[in-house]
């Protein structure tokens, strides 16, 4: 929060940036899903195993991952306009390379185009662009911003899944990047302006560069919170990326499998609403804690129920358990770092959550082509969400020590 006696740098253009960025962020997220729907079409298709399209869907997070790092550092240099505009033009290159129907061409236009340079070039930078118009409502903001995928997971699974029904998945593939370039280029184009910098508080300029943070160094701390966010994004990309073919085994429809999907990710979308509401009170570190708890409570969920109205039921609660968990991570690393850091940290960040979602996607795949059933994935996934809650409970200690000696 800014100190009283600074004026805010919110204003009716922070919430203009922030509702164009969500719908930016949303048609850029909507590019992997055309893999996950596609799933097992496009296995079929190329002769191979579920692992290589879902190897792809892994090839898009790790590459959002890197593209964002990468493409941070491009925004401080040429401005997040040009940058913006360069992950418009990346997902359509992307989409059309992935269209051709081949194994190759499918990772490398999922992998370098959809992932590297597009949503790579829009996630990271974007979320933390936007966290720059925001300095009292900054959790609320980040919440909307980054629940693009989700608004992104509710409009275009049935959208694709009758699409590629109806065309094919690579008629739907080449559709789609046409449609999304020329959306987020044209946004790109018109809104994004170079932001404001908040300037007091521990996320403001003012704040010390060299200070400890939670009793460790400053790159210590970061590694530590990055990586409870790899922890329990392994868990979270597993029934997202997997839930159309996990209920293909069950023997429902695969229409009927998106529909659970984009039940999932609405739910997410305004459950997310709800957790950042909520950090903006408890801060970022608690709400990751309850959101993970959650996330376990879900997944158990899933190995609970495998009939249809309950897939539905549990997919519509894992929704609104996880909703809140990656903003809260980037909420926390911008409470904890400086704001002119923000263009290199919250990347960082958001690379390693985007790893942890590609090593789940990647591990269900693999896990269920070695045993034939998607419980075991399930299994690892509760077992490595455990791990990551035992990382922030300790950070929380660290936070309330740090607090009671201030």
């Amino acid at each position: 929060m800014p100190d009283a006696a600074e004026a805010s740098v919110e204003t009716r253009a922070s919430w203009t940036i922030a509702f164009a960025t969500t719908t930016m962020l949303a048609l850029a997220a909507g590019a992997p899903l055309t893999v996950v729907i596609g799933l097992v079409p496009i296995a079929e298709d190329l002769g191979t195993g579920r692992s290589l399209p879902s190897l792809a869907t892994s090839l898009a997070y790790l590459g959002t991952g890197v593209g964002g790092v990468m493409c941070g550092l491009l925004a401080s240099r040429f401005g997040q306009r040009a940058v913006a505009m360069l992950g418009g033009f990346a997902i359509l290159a992307g989409l059309t390379l992935a269209s051709l129907g081949e194994a190759w061409s499918l990772l490398v236009g999922i992998g370098l185009g959809v992932g590297l340079f597009g949503n790579g070039a829009l996630f990271a930078p974007m979320v933390a662009y936007a966290s720059l118009w925001f300095d009292r409502r900054r959790g609320t903001a980040l919440a909307l911003v980054s629940s693009g995928q989700y608004i992104a997971g509710f409009v275009w699974p049935f959208v694709f899944e009758r699409a590629i029904a109806w065309v094919g998945w690579q008629w739907t593939m080449l559709g789609y990047g046409i449609f999304a370039s020329a959306v987020v280029v044209t946004l790109g184009a018109l809104v994004i302006r170079p932001a404001p910098v908040p300037v007091g508080g521990y996320g403001g300029v003012r704040a010390s560069a060299g200070r400890r943070v939670l009793g460790m160094r400053p790159n210590v701390a970061l590694a530590v919170i990055a990586s409870a966010s790899f922890l329990c994004c392994i868990p979270m990309a597993m029934p997202a990326a997997h839930l159309v073919a996990f209920c293909g085994d069950l023997g429902i429809a695969a229409s009927r499998g998106a529909a659970m999907l984009s039940v999932l990710l609405l739910c997410a979308f305004l459950a997310r609403q709800f957790w950042g509401w909520l950090s903006d009170r408890i801060g970022g570190l608690w709400t990751v804690m309850f959101g993970s708890l959650a996330q376990v409570v879900g997944m158990l969920g899933f190995l609970a129920t495998q009939d249809e109205a309950g897939l539905f039921f549990v997919s519509a609660a894992y929704g609104l358990g996880f909703g809140g968990i990656i903003p809260a991570y980037v909420l926390a690393v911008r409470g904890l770092f400086p704001a002119l850091e923000a263009a290199w940290r919250v990347p960082v960040l958001l690379f390693v959550s985007l790893s942890g979602m590609a090593a789940g996607a990647w591990l269900a795949g693999f896990i269920y082509d070695r045993v034939g059933f998607y419980a075991a994935a399930w299994w690892v996934g509760i077992a490595v969400n455990l791990v990551q809650l035992v990382i922030i409970a300790e950070l929380l200690r660290r936070q309330h020590r740090e607090g009671r000696s201030a």
